[in-house]
């Protein structure tokens, strides 16, 4: 028994190192590759190619796309420690009644589960979702979550990341995204193996001209914005 609970307390000491050792790495390096980029690697059974992953400086992603996604999927990133109470109390009542609506996470929790864990549902990699999100919020500045989710995020079958994405979609650079081609692509987050920006289906066009909408009533944005 001792040996064991030795064994339990080292495994829990190297893996608390291990986990914030990759924290701090990729706060300052390129995240190379996900979790999720290899499982659909391994999913794809042709495998005619791998994947598109172009990472880029946030300075070379459009003020367009980073705003579309913050419009789109997180309004408060600027402004929470990495979870939106609401919006999770909201989708667990709504789930509970067995309605179907977004998730309640935020681009943090998406970043630390896009970088660090996998897309399977369970309370295990939940916690460990939490337990990221504390890191990186804690650790990474709001422009680094951002960056790495953008650099990060499947925006398209076998496409990660904002400068892959627009080259597949608009064949030009994500620098020079329009605000309406980045909100096409920001359309297709919730399943982009399914949707595609362009050209743009009824239900993407509709998607597309909501998230325009809210980037004109949020403004500029501004990362450095306190807390």
């Amino acid at each position: 028994m001792k040996w064991f609970f030795r064994f339990v307390m080292k495994l829990c000491f190297w893996s608390l190192l291990i986990s914030i050792g990759l924290v701090l790495l990729f706060k300052y390096v390129p995240v190379p590759v996900t979790p999720l980029m290899v499982i659909r690697y391994f999913e794809n059974t042709e495998k005619s190619n791998s994947w598109e992953h172009n990472w880029v400086p946030i300075e070379n992603i459009s003020k367009n796309m980073q705003l579309a996604v913050i419009c789109s999927e997180d309004q408060k990133f600027v402004t929470h420690n990495g979870f939106d109470i609401e919006a999770i109390e909201k989708a667990y009542k709504y789930n509970k009644e067995g309605k179907r609506i977004r998730g309640g996470s935020t681009i943090s929790q998406q970043t630390a589960k896009n970088v660090f864990l996998w897309p399977e549902r369970s309370w295990l990699r939940k916690g460990l979702e939490v337990y990221f999100t504390f890191l990186i919020e804690t650790l990474w500045s709001k422009e680094r979550i951002l960056e790495v989710y953008l650099n990060s995020i499947e925006m398209g079958p076998g496409i990660y990341g904002a400068e892959a994405a627009s080259q597949y979609w608009f064949k030009k650079s994500c620098a020079n995204l329009t605000a309406l081609e980045a909100a096409a692509i920001v359309s297709v987050l919730p399943n982009p193996r399914k949707y595609r920006a362009n050209p743009a289906t009824t239900y993407i066009h509709n998607r597309k001209t909501w998230i325009v909408k809210q980037m004109r009533y949020y403004g500029k944005l501004d990362l450095n914005k306190k807390k």
